[in-house]
């Protein structure tokens, strides 16, 4: 039943840029990368219950690591975008050595230290990273396998968009409904007694954490290549809650909700900005209001009341 319900939810959305164009298809593009994002840090708080307020940082390590390969370097946006990814998994790595050594609040005010100290280095370097003007990228197009891919063609953008979501979503499925997304879950439910059974619970702990970042830091690595981009800005708190609340609207331990989640916030924020300036606000109330009807975001709750699958 899930598998069926991720390739349903793939294949409506292989052939939405055929039935739709214009404005939408870039919203969706936008949308399925910070999907991503918000599936890596689905990973860590949803399957192993560890709350990150600092997971902009790797998506920022993504986005910094390929965007300065690219436009100091002039490598190739195949090869950059893959050093964002090493760049991304070898910070969140690092990182999660020394986070994982604290639990609950300790854990969360330590990743948030973590995240702001990526912040101020990306202002303190300012004529290497742009700062907060950020810099913009040269090289928008590249070819593979004998096929120019143009970065600023709407049909591009979307395709691989929708590559890495694709790719994203299946390896989010075999990690989560596999043997590590089982010790993941067991971590979350109960840590010492999987300690007692055997497991090594700081282990399984850094594996999700450096998936988590790596995910995260894919995203930021492709968004930042994409539209030509990078800024300090994609490294700030607010980027770390976004995701945050992504997962949280979503459903936390859910293979679609953070799809969900982004989908909604992004549409509703979008929608209210153009109405009034006090829409935080009114995103607030509406959140309060989620939390109370929806605890456990909309697909979290549809789980467990009526589709046990859905997880």
């Amino acid at each position: 039943m899930r598998a069926g319900l991720c390739l349903a939810v793939l294949a409506v959305l292989a052939v939405v840029p055929f039935v739709i164009g214009g404005y939408p298809v870039l919203a969706l593009t936008r949308v399925l990368i910070l999907a991503v994002f918000a599936m890596g840090y689905n990973m860590l708080m949803g399957y192993t219950g560890l709350v990150s307020l600092g997971h902009a940082l790797y998506f920022a390590a993504g986005m910094y690591a390929a965007g300065l390969a690219s436009h100091y370097g002039g490598v190739s946006l195949p090869l950059a975008f893959g050093l964002g990814i090493l760049g991304a998994a070898a910070v969140s790595l690092v990182t999660g050595l020394l986070a994982l050594r604290t639990q609950t609040v300790s854990f969360m005010i330590v990743t948030l230290m973590f995240a702001q100290v990526g912040y101020l280095t990306t202002l303190h370097f300012s004529p290497i990273t742009g700062g907060d003007q950020g810099l913009s990228l040269k090289s928008r197009s590249f070819t593979l396998f004998g096929h120019v891919f143009d970065m600023t063609q709407e049909s591009t953008r979307y395709g691989l968009a929708f590559g890495l979501f694709a790719v994203a979503l299946a390896v989010t499925f075999a990690l989560t409904q596999g043997r590590l997304g089982r010790l993941f879950a067991a971590v979350r439910g109960n840590p010492e007694r999987t300690r007692m059974l055997g497991y090594d619970v700081d282990r399984i702990r850094l594996a999700a954490f450096t998936v988590s970042g790596t995910l995260a830091g894919a995203a930021g690595a492709l968004y930042g290549l994409m539209f030509g981009f990078i800024g300090s800005s994609f490294a700030e708190f607010r980027t770390s809650i976004e995701a945050l609340l992504y997962t949280l609207v979503g459903g936390p331990g859910t293979l679609l909700g953070p799809l969900l989640g982004t989908a909604l916030m992004t549409a509703l924020i979008d929608r209210l900005s153009g109405v009034t300036s006090a829409y935080l606000v009114i995103v607030g109330v509406l959140l309060v209001v989620l939390t109370l009807w929806f605890p456990k975001g909309i697909l979290g709750t549809i789980r467990d009341r009526w589709a046990p699958w859905l997880r």
